[in-house]
């Protein structure tokens, strides 16, 4: 599935914004996936976290969906700087940084 699928997949009925709710129940299909892994990680964890979910979470979900776009738009780094709505410096940044370039 695309992005584009995706972000359609998740736009409500009425074309109104949905509220998010706290348990992650509203929403696109993605963001309910995210709340529950999230979710599920607290719970494994229970109070021994190590206190950098951000950066876990960040790279766990920006390293795949990078590789992923990078694939979509067949390695070229101008195209998928636009699918992503970032510079193309930062992408080229980014895919160093999760040693995708």
């Amino acid at each position: 599935m695309n992005l584009l699928a995706l972000r359609n997949e998740s736009t409500p009925i009425n074309g109104s914004d949905a509220a998010v709710e706290l348990d992650g129940t509203s929403g696109s299909p993605l963001r309910s996936a995210v709340s529950r892994a999230v979710a599920r990680y607290l719970t494994d964890m229970d109070d021994h976290a190590n206190g950098d979910l951000f950066a876990l979470l960040m790279a766990e979900v920006e390293a795949p969906m990078l590789a992923e776009v990078m694939r979509h738009c067949e390695g070229k780094q101008v195209r998928a700087a636009e699918v992503l709505g970032i510079n193309r410096a930062t992408l080229r940044k980014k895919l160093r940084q999760y040693g995708l370039a």
